[in-house]
């Protein structure tokens, strides 16, 4: 297969999409006050649905991350509650698709939390997990939830192996163990029947997840991959990454064949992590720049040119990450087909930037808005394992979506086993997982070997005591016989 190189002339053609134009929320729809973290790990740091806007901020002595209203914009206030249960710097939040109030982190402390958001948003710190999830032997970089089944959720750790977890029983249920290096990213097709990974060993997966088996395996000498996408159905993958030369690329694959990517394309010769974003339902992809100003968005198509360049949205703050809302979450009398939450850390900023097609009629435009992926899950964990694949179920926008199903998430309740040895249960004081953790239990102990110094002295001394007087009543005796 031979690789095309498209060219940028802008050609004529028939496109309802065409005059896609982004537009920033005006400052009182923005987030302001937002400590957002600095930490320099390449994900988002945000996500957001149609109840709830999360990000990872600053903190000292552990991880933390913010969950504000998404109705609730405006400044936020200095003593906003968090969730702060980490041990370690969080470094990716993901909200369940099936269960609004539900969200998972992960951290440096090698551990995955699930949490559930109360109604309304936090009224005091959460420190205390629906679930922890422990099996990483080191920090865990990426997570990702099942795009079809309700109990079902990926991690991929800095150890090289993804981990999946049935939240039903709270246990990782298998283990993918085929990369030599970090992951990057993870994408599942629509059905959820197979993963695509991008690795930094250079090498692009598509892998069966519930065998772990890898289906076909690319290893990019001229196209450096950093992110994978799945295309929906269309059978195709979408990589951003770097070229040779350092120019920053995107590529299109089959998934069934990655000897070669069907078309590469140079970008800029800028050095920004390219994030890509697919919307499966318009067929456009959106590519932002980690510290640019703009997103750029095009048009996919099956035949040539395959990338059909659309326009560009310009702004001078540069995003560290973006959130991006579900389908049943944006404004559908406004044209809106995709809506991003920028972070903008030097002004401690979130700004929503809606993506709007023109129209001039007030009515429901059906072409622009299919049937789309809703928040009932299609299958429940135990089905997923045992092999059934099924696609989403669909929903329409036109009549104002309405959850279909008002479940309840539930988590495992397990039976809390002890191991006391001389008052300590051993399975309740687990090991130490950070450096700050550690030297915590180092001046712990310490104190407790002080303190135990103190008694031991303090018993010798009374023992001393008792001799003495054992052996006053052993010379007495004699003497009154």
């Amino acid at each position: 297969m031979t690789v095309t190189k498209m060219s940028w002339r802008p050609t004529y053609r028939s496109s309802k999409f065409r005059n896609v134009y982004g537009k920033v929320g005006n400052r009182e729809h923005c987030f302001d006050g937002f400590p957002i973290t600095k930490n320099v790990h390449d994900n988002h740091f945000c996500a957001v649905n149609s109840k709830f806007l999360a990000v990872v901020t600053e903190s000292a002595g552990g991880g933390s991350f913010i969950v504000v209203p998404v109705s609730q914009s405006g400044r936020l206030d200095s003593h906003c509650p968090k969730v702060c249960g980490h041990q370690g710097n969080v470094l990716d939040i993901k909200w369940n698709p099936f269960f609004e109030n539900i969200i998972a982190s992960c951290s440096e402390d090698t551990s995955v939390r699930v949490w559930e958001i109360p109604e309304g948003g936090l009224r005091r710190n959460m420190t205390e997990a629906v679930l922890e999830l422990y099996g990483h032997s080191r920090r865990v970089g990426v997570i990702e939830w099942h795009p079809t089944s309700s109990g079902i959720l990926f991690s991929a750790g800095y150890d090289y192996k993804i981990l999946i977890w049935n939240l039903e029983i709270g246990e990782p249920v298998k283990m993918i163990d085929c990369h030599t290096d970090v992951i990057l990213s993870m994408s599942f097709n629509t059905d959820g029947s197979l993963l695509a990974t991008s690795c930094k060993d250079k090498k692009l997966r598509v892998i069966e997840p519930r065998s772990g088996a890898v289906l076909q395996q690319a290893s990019c000498k001229n196209h450096r991959v950093n992110r994978v996408v799945f295309l929906g159905n269309m059978k195709r993958l979408i990589t951003t990454g770097v070229s040779r030369w350092n120019t920053r690329q995107i590529a299109l694959w089959d998934q069934e064949d990655l000897s070669m990517p069907i078309v590469e394309e140079d970008i800029d010769g800028l050095s920004g992590l390219l994030f890509p974003f697919y919307d499966a339902d318009t067929h456009m992809l959106y590519l932002a720049g980690k510290g640019d100003g703009n997103i750029r968005y095009f048009e996919i198509t099956t035949e040539k040119p395959y990338f059909q360049y659309l326009t560009e949205f310009r702004s001078p703050a540069p995003q560290k990450g973006l959130g991006v809302m579900p389908k049943h979450g944006l404004d559908v009398g406004a044209c809106e087909v995709f809506r991003f939450y920028k972070l903008v850390t030097l002004k401690g900023l979130i700004e929503p930037i809606s993506m709007i097609v023109p129209r001039r009629s007030d009515t429901y435009q059906e072409d622009i808005y299919p049937m789309t992926a809703g928040t009932e899950a299609a299958l429940t964990a135990s089905e997923w394992l045992s092999g059934i694949n099924r696609d989403p179920v669909l929903i329409s926008l036109k009549e104002g979506y309405q959850q279909p199903n008002q479940l309840v998430f539930k988590a495992p309740v397990k039976e809390k086993k002890s191991l006391v040895v001389n008052g300590i249960d051993l399975l309740e004081n687990v090991p130490p997982r950070t450096e700050n953790e550690l030297l915590r239990v180092f001046f712990r102990q310490q104190d407790e070997l002080r303190r135990l110094k103190e008694e031991l002295t303090t018993k010798d001394v009374r023992i001393r005591q008792l001799e003495l007087e054992l052996n006053n009543l052993k010379n007495v005796s004699p003497n009154n016989v």
